[in-house]
């Protein structure tokens, strides 16, 4: 039976992790794995997530089963979180997921039950695995344009003639926030504009935000996403932990689905059944250490303090580099990154251009050239920018 199996393509963001860890220099930059760092270069349990687990581990009297969509209380406070008050309880169904990636497979996968030729509108570029969850929910996909290199900005002409081609019932989906992988966000003009749209055309909008609280601030970075859900009779929202809580590995993410009343059961059933036949239930751990973090107020003015801290430092990276970037270049074409938000941006570049920043001044960066913003410290900006003006 498995000799038919061919074997997958290799993950180019692995392929970069390995390159970088068997390269002997001392003097190189790993700016290609999608994690937070801190300016030692690690990724650390945040100390809200560390006091939480530990009053878990002393108060948790069971390990069974929540319920087929996890505990009703982290749904809530993920709600709570991720909308503010801009839809009322009896409208929203959800479904803890494991990790942001499996909350956009859920929300596909409502897609693919109730309607199964609806098309997925997916920028150009998004997050790769957008693409291949998709595939993977058996719908299809067209993408619109979205970015615009030169500026480093939106395209927005670009983005609205693209879809334009919308059909009713068809689905478009958005980063809420700190777009991976150009740090170029929606405006308040755009996220009005996207709610008339998908008003007028009856698309039903998908917005997956998984980096809330690291452009510029938490109800700042939802603010666009609560226009719209406020706006809107249907909507899917998938959110995750793993970078504004630093819970990669215990995979935490929620599927929020916003609803008319009458159909919100319905929907919160078809949630629950998905799940049963993918996971059964959804993990708790993580999901557990959140509830806490959000509803004790001593742990979530912790919490938010030191995401204050980590948003500051890659927006203060942004700039420094930014900066760098000028004085090595003589130009100021990479000013974009300073005014760009989150962990990511994009500079271009061929495969070529990318394995010479490798060998010459060992930047590791994916193809494409996305960098993570969170990779650098103020002692290696001046060797990144001295490379990416030489070589980009």
């Amino acid at each position: 039976m498995f000799q038919t199996l061919t074997p997958p393509p290799g993950d180019p963001i692995l392929k970069v992790m390995t390159l970088y860890r068997e390269d002997p220099r001392s003097a190189k930059v790993d700016l290609g794995l999608g994690v937070y760092k801190d300016a030692q270069g690690n990724t650390p349990v945040m100390r809200a997530v560390k006091a939480a687990e530990r009053r878990l581990v002393e108060t948790q009297e069971t390990k069974t089963y929540t319920t087929l969509s996890g505990d009703p209380a982290f749904r809530a406070a993920m709600a709570g979180l991720v909308l503010g008050d801009s839809v009322p309880a009896s409208r929203l169904a959800g479904s803890a997921a494991t990790g942001g990636t499996a909350a956009v497979r859920l929300g596909l996968d409502l897609v693919a039950k109730a309607h199964p030729h609806a098309t997925i509108w997916i920028s150009q570029p998004t997050w790769p695995n957008h693409f291949a969850l998709t595939k993977a929910a058996g719908l299809s996909f067209k993408t619109y344009r979205y970015y615009d290199a030169e500026n480093g900005v939106v395209d927005r002409a670009g983005m609205w003639a693209d879809l334009a081609g919308a059909q009713a019932g068809d689905v478009v989906l958005v980063h809420g926030c700190c777009h991976n992988p150009t740090g170029a966000d929606l405006n308040a003009e755009d996220w009005a504009r996207l709610a008339d749209f998908c008003a007028e055309k009856g698309v039903l909008p998908f917005i997956d935000i998984a980096y809330q609280g690291f452009g510029d601030g938490l109800d700042a970075d939802a603010a666009g996403l609560r226009h719209l859900a406020a706006r809107v009779e249907r909507m899917i929202v998938a959110a995750s932990t793993s970078k504004n809580f630093g819970l990669y590995r215990e995979r935490t993410g929620c599927c929020l689905v916003i609803a008319p009343e009458g159909e919100r059961a319905t929907v919160q059933g078809n949630l629950e059944v998905l799940n049963r036949q993918a996971i059964s239930f959804p993990p708790d751990h993580g999901a557990r250490v959140v509830t806490m973090i959000l509803e004790d107020p001593a742990l979530r003015a912790d919490w938010e303090a030191e995401l204050t801290e980590m948003r500051d430092r890659m927006n203060r990276l942004r700039r420094l580099l930014a900066e760098a970037l000028r004085d090595a270049s003589g130009s100021d074409r990479f000013g974009f990154l300073a005014d760009q938000r989150g962990m990511f941006s994009l500079l271009g570049g061929d495969d070529a251009q990318i394995e010479r920043l490798r060998e010459e001044y060992g930047v590791y960066i994916v193809g494409g050239g996305r960098l993570n913003m969170a990779g650098l410290t103020e002692e290696s900006i001046p060797l990144v920018a001295r490379g990416i003006a030489a070589i980009l």
